[in-house]
């Protein structure tokens, strides 16, 4: 098998759609193993990784982001977030693969829309007809496609071939493999063929001890069972009427519905209601009169004057212009006097005649200047002091008060009119006496009836959990007899034939899984050995038939302890580890990596990437960042002609989307 291409639109961080190339034929006879990927921790070197095994297992894919997800969350998670709408999230893998000795391409073509439908993405299997690249959909496979990859690729041993850093590391730190390596081991070796027989023997037996029985043990056994049938048969009868009930339940629910609307549309409800409604215009009616009584104190006071407030107004004018006047007046004598002081105290002050003379014409001017600006000519007929004009702008003052209150009480009259109105409409709508009861009456019936829809269903509910305890009590007492009753008759001939078989069973099992474990035991340590720098340090490599942990042991036959290893090392192991198992699978599959080198030193580093990559398999997919498949040992797989094509992953962190492009860091 080999992936020829893998087309991902608005899947994960990729945004529209983009091609990766993934053949090794550089030309038509030439052909190198290994595609590399390059990006930094984050740019979706992982989710390849997972379009990779979401193509091939669907819904039944191990993704690295699926966790405890259903398929449909999944599905939807998966789905770019700058994505049109209208598009349609896409996965394509072309893949190679010997089919009746004759090489044949598929292309496995899985779409879904945000919130898939059913939960579901929708899956069709397109062949490559030769020479001519076109498709055709082989409907048949895209009904049986899980039995048919696991004929090529089964699930069970994929992370022996798809596998990340994060995986190697674990296998590396355990003493016991993780459980999707544990299970891929024992689909290797066969043990689940082996136990699933066991159980059908199981099965056989079981049977075989009831035909066994004797007359009485029949008869007695046939009682029990005929219990079990008859409360089976009530049971699923109680339930079948639940189901009924909870229809009609629907249907009286509705006309319940309808009868309240009804009720409620033809005044019925307004009816019920009228008391209430009548209380509620009293009610307006006594605010209203509150309202006008308001408003008849407001005209027994200074409210009237409004009528002449622009009388009013320009009388307060008048007379604060007269008062000024009578003011000016006054300082003016006071003025006048003064200077008749001031001449006099020049003239005994000897001052010259002409200084005296310039003096008094200075101050004949100055008032002459004072009467022209304060002293108007028209006559004052207010004659107003400073008590009137203070009572005149209070009242002004009030006057303004009262007006806005009565605009607010005026408003208030008008709502409150509004909601009578409205108020003598509803009650008008009241249905009469007779009409009233007819539709209370129908209103009540339906209410009594999903009530006791509701009852039944609540009796029958419970019936049927009471049926469940008996069946389960009659269910453990027919176990308890064929345990006490049967128990004698287990060692004849084919209870006895059926233990001899399971013992076989279990050695067959045994030596099956010593016969692959000595056999994967040569492989894991062929690989390590090539793998490791020290070669000395480990001579055999031990597997657990249990566990399937390994040990390791020197020349001298002596156990090398684990911890002996550096992490290197044990990462070294891991990788040997996965490398032996999928060398003796039988499945000549590709290999891809995700962080590949992990926590290696350099010599160890070259060792695997001179030694394992260009041999792990016909191909292999690197998915790595710099600082892991770094400039030289890129230089070194160019230089050895070991890489057939190279990508960098380019995320943009402003649209947070990551864009495939041809060639590495270097």
């Amino acid at each position: 098998m080999k992936f020829i291409e893998l087309v991902l639109q608005n899947f994960g961080p990729y945004s529209g759609k983009q091609v990766i190339n993934l053949d090794t034929n550089i030309d038509s006879k030439n052909s190198h193993p290994i595609i590399l990927l390059g990006g930094m921790n984050g740019d979706g070197k992982t989710t390849l990784m997972d379009a990779i095994r979401l193509a091939l297992y669907g819904h039944r894919a191990n993704c690295s982001t699926r966790k405890s997800l259903n398929y449909s969350d999944f599905l939807n998670q998966c789905v770019n977030s700058k994505a049109n709408p209208v598009e349609k999230t896409r996965i394509e893998l072309l893949f190679e693969h010997i089919e009746n000795n004759q090489p044949i391409k598929y292309r496995i073509v899985r779409t879904w829309d945000k919130n898939p439908k059913d939960g579901k993405d929708n899956l069709g299997i397109l062949e490559l007809i030769p020479n001519r690249n076109e498709y055709w959909l082989r409907e048949e496979l895209v009904n049986t496609w899980d039995d048919y990859i696991e004929n090529i690729l089964p699930l069970g041993i994929s992370n022996l071939f798809l596998f990340d850093g994060e995986q190697v590391k674990e296998l590396a730190d355990q003493e016991t493999p993780p459980a999707v390596v544990f299970e891929a081991i024992r689909s290797l070796l066969g043990l689940e063929l082996a136990e699933r027989l066991a159980v059908d023997i199981d099965i056989l037996a079981n049977r075989k001890r009831k035909e066994l029985a004797n007359d009485k043990d029949l008869v007695n056994l046939e009682v029990i069972e005929n219990k079990i049938q008859t409360k089976q048969a009530e049971y699923d009868n109680t339930n079948n009427q639940i189901k009924i009930f909870k229809q009609n339940l629907k249907e009286a629910e509705k006309e319940e519905q309808e009868a309240f609307d009804k009720f409620a549309s033809e005044g019925g409800k307004i009816a019920s209601e009228y008391k209430q409604l009548e209380n509620q215009k009293k009610q307006k009616i006594d605010e209203v009169e509150q309202a006008r009584q308001g408003m008849c104190d407001l005209a027994a006071n200074v409210l009237p004057l409004s009528l002449i407030e622009n009388l009013l107004t320009q009388a307060q004018t008048q007379a604060e212009k007269e008062f000024r006047i009578q003011q000016a007046q006054v300082a003016r004598e006071i003025l006048v006097e003064r200077d008749k002081r001031l001449l006099k105290w020049i003239a005994e002050a000897g001052f010259v005649a002409e200084q005296q003379d310039k003096i008094k014409q200075f101050l004949e001017q100055d008032e002459e200047t004072l009467r022209a600006n304060f002293l108007q000519p028209e006559a004052s007929w207010l004659l107003a002091d400073a008590d009137t004009l203070t009572q005149l702008g209070n009242l002004l003052y009030y006057l303004q008060n009262s007006k806005n209150v009565a605009k607010q009480q005026i408003k208030i009259l008008l709502n409150k009119e509004t909601e009578i109105e409205a108020l003598e409409r509803q009650l008008q709508t009241a249905a009469s006496p007779e009409e009233y009861q007819k539709l209370a009456d129908a209103l009540k019936n339906a209410q009594d009836k999903v009530i006791k829809i509701k009852t039944e269903i609540e009796i029958a509910q419970r019936r049927c959990n009471e049926l469940e305890i008996e069946i389960k009590q009659i269910k453990k007492d027919l176990q308890a007899y064929t345990t006490e009753n049967i128990k004698r008759k287990d060692k004849q001939h084919i209870i006895t034939s059926a233990a001899r078989v399971q013992q076989t069973l279990k050695i067959f099992r045994e030596k099956l899984t010593l016969r692959k474990l000595n056999k994967l035991e040569i492989e894991v340590t062929e690989c390590f050995r090539y793998l490791l720098h020290k070669s000395d340090l480990v001579h055999r490599i031990a597997i657990d038939t249990h566990t399937f942990s390994l040990s390791l042991y020197d020349l001298q036959g002596k156990q090398v302890p684990k911890h002996r290893l550096s992490a290197g090392e044990k990462q070294l192991l891991a990788i040997a580890f996965l490398w032996g198992l999928a060398r003796i699978s039988g499945h000549n599959l590709p290999v891809a990596i995700d962080t590949p080198l992990g926590r290696l030193d350099s010599s160890h580093r070259n060792n695997l990437v001179e030694r394992y990559f260009p041999s792990a398999s016909h191909q292999v997919i690197l998915l790595s960042t710099d600082t892991e498949i770094g400039k030289k040992e890129v230089q070194s797989l160019r230089k050895n002609e070991a890489i057939a094509r190279e990508y960098l992953l380019k995320y943009d962190s402003s649209t947070r989307q990551t864009t495939i492009k041809p060639g590495y860091f270097w």
